[in-house]
């Protein structure tokens, strides 16, 4: 079954498969009050995670590599991704959240985006 992108060539090819893959995802994960979905967005620079409920549409918690405490801190990306799963698990367990589900949003599950899951595990949020 086709998903309505095109396939370019190099860098769109990849994005496109990408793509795809968030598509293929969010057929089958969805966020509810119970249990929200984790969003997970990364880009070359850095990465940001949010907490949503899709049936009320609203966002619970947010955290990013632009937040002030994560912004100016010591190593690599992908310690500012265990950062930001560290912090957007703390902000959700204010909000009240629990468990979550997650959504890697078309991303292989490795490096930065296993980096934040991991953290955000250890911060005592569930998956």
């Amino acid at each position: 079954m086709a998903y309505g992108v095109k396939i370019a060539k190099g860098d769109a090819y990849k994005r496109a498969a990408a793509k795809r893959r968030h598509i293929r995802i969010r057929k089958k994960v969805s966020g509810t009050p119970e249990r929200p979905r984790l969003v997970v967005t990364r880009t070359n620079r850095g990465i940001t995670a949010q907490v949503i409920d899709d049936i009320a549409g609203h966002t619970l918690a947010s955290a990013s590599h632009l937040d002030g405490s994560v912004r100016g801190g010591e190593g690599d990306k992908s310690a500012q991704a265990k950062q930001v799963g560290a912090l957007v698990a703390e902000r959700a367990k204010a909000a009240g959240v629990e468990a979550v589900v997650f959504d890697r949003g078309g991303n292989k599950y490795a490096g930065r985006i296993a980096a934040l899951a991991d953290a955000a595990r250890e911060a005592g949020l569930k998956f």
